[in-house]
C-alpha cells in the first residue's frame, strides 16, 4: 500500500480504533507463527498508528490545559 494512502487511512481512524489495531499488530508480531514476509508492513503500520495516537493525546492535553487556564 502507498505510504500516503496508509497515512490518510490511519488519520481517519479514531483513537480507540487505532489502539485496537495497534494491539492486534503487536499480537501478530509476538506470535510464534509471525509472517516474516509481512513484518516490515506490520512495523510501518504500527509506527504510523503510534504517531497518530501520540498526536491525538498531545492535542487533547493542549485543549484540556486551555480549558483549565480559562477557569483560572
Amino acid at each position: 500500500m502507498n505510504l500516503d494512502k496508509l497515512k490518510e487511512e490511519i488519520a481517519a481512524l479514531g483513537y480507540s480504533e487505532a489502539m485496537k489495531q495497534l494491539e492486534e499488530i503487536v499480537a501478530k508480531m509476538q506470535a510464534d507463527d509471525c509472517d516474516i514476509d509481512r513484518l516490515s508492513e506490520y512495523t510501518t503500520r504500527a509506527m504510523l498508528l503510534l504517531q497518530s495516537c501520540k498526536e491525538r493525546l498531545l492535542k487533547t492535553d493542549e485543549e484540556i490545559q486551555k480549558c483549565i487556564s480559562a477557569l483560572s
